[in-house]
């Protein structure tokens, strides 16, 4: 995402919940935030002191009084479920503890507030089916990523990219982009890399601009991202579930803010975006968490996104062969196709146990296996 296009108040927010994770290492993400050692410590200390209020610049008031009555009580919720209006009990109840709201009512009183202020639609109470989710067991070990729908604005045609980290929920990306192509998702991911490193492994659709279909195995945006040391993988046809946290992100993004707002351009978008990111990354409850924020469970990687992309480098026991312009390769005196994404790069065959057989290597993954008694004709 465009980062100088987020305000101040939000980046110190993220800044602080992402330093208070265990292990992290704080002067490294001063300077991925771009500030320097003593100005970080020095809102992590007014953020323990203070709170969030202690992130701002100006003078603050509290959000409470502690003699708050019942019906303020009830006005608080009323007013966040208003801010919030696809935040059910659970989640309102979650926020106003963390905003320092005090005899809180429970989950349970709170949702009979919203009934009785007709703030909940009927078919809304009715249970969701539950679903048992695996999740990777640390920050940074996959992340998924995919284009939400795209939708109409006053000018032009809005595409969101979406990236997710499997383990925590936390948003990395939520980006306006005017179309879908590569290059364009290359660029969103360079300023994401740059903020929060780089993950082992990356999830995504199928199709431009994500690849491993039968015409394109591979595309220049998942060669660049293997050229990076990242895995990569791809969701089964026809099953949106393989990649259910990411699908799970869009419908809470359409419920709370596409189905809300109307846009005149990108940049209105943008706008809207990062502050729904924050909100959901710092703010909103998340019951897969245990009704934890995002942020309280991701810390930045350590693998850090390289200047300038690393040597390709194999093994003296491999055989070499350049990738031509059509995607093909030549090999002992026969020609095979490999993928026209591989172009003017080199991959490395290696013999597998069946005589006449070779794998085929680009940098750390297997992109193909080749038979010399079946050729490409």
């Amino acid at each position: 995402m465009p980062w100088e296009e987020v305000s101040t108040m939000s980046l110190r927010k993220e800044f602080v919940m992402l330093a208070l994770q265990d292990g992290v290492n704080r002067r490294e993400l001063c300077r991925r935030f771009g500030v320097s050692a003593k100005t970080g410590y020095k809102w992590l200390k007014r953020y323990k002191d203070e709170g969030a209020e202690g992130l701002m610049d100006r003078s603050r008031r509290p959000n409470h009084s502690p003699n708050s009555t019942p019906l303020a009580l009830e006005r608080a919720v009323v007013k966040l479920r208003k801010t919030h209006p696809a935040w059910g009990g659970r989640k309102l109840h979650r926020r106003l503890s963390q905003m320092g709201v005090r005899s809180l009512p429970t989950p349970s009183t709170i949702t009979a507030i919203l009934h009785r202020h007709s703030l909940i639609e009927p078919e809304a109470s009715q249970k969701a089916q539950s679903f048992i989710r695996f999740e990777h067991a640390a920050p940074n070990q996959l992340w998924q990523m995919d284009f939400k729908g795209h939708f109409a604005m006053a000018a032009g045609r809005c595409h969101p990219l979406t990236v997710l980290d499997d383990h925590s929920r936390f948003s990395l990306t939520l980006y306006a982009c005017s179309n879908e192509q590569g290059m364009t998702v290359q660029d969103v991911l360079t300023k994401t890399f740059r903020r929060y490193g780089l993950p082992e492994r990356m999830l995504m659709d199928n199709g431009a601009p994500w690849g491993n279909n039968t015409d394109s195995p591979l595309t220049p945006l998942t060669v660049w991202l293997i050229r990076l040391g990242v895995n990569i993988s791809h969701s089964r046809p026809y099953h949106p579930q393989t990649m259910g946290k990411d699908e799970r992100f869009h419908r809470t993004l359409k419920a709370e803010v596409l189905s809300r707002y109307r846009f005149k351009d990108l940049a209105a978008c943008q706008r809207r975006f990062n502050r729904w990111r924050d909100t959901y990354n710092q703010e909103r409850p998340h019951e897969s968490l245990k009704m934890d924020v995002p942020a309280q469970h991701y810390q930045p990687s350590q693998r850090y996104f390289p200047a300038i992309l690393p040597e390709i480098e194999y093994a003296p026991t491999d055989k070499v062969r350049k990738v031509q312009n059509n995607g093909h390769i030549f090999f002992k005196g026969h020609i095979f196709r490999i993928s026209k994404a591989l172009r003017g790069y080199p991959v490395a065959l290696r013999p597998l146990p069946k005589d006449g057989e070779f794998s085929v290597h680009f940098c750390h993954i297997k992109v193909a296996e080749i038979d010399l008694r079946n050729p490409y004709r």
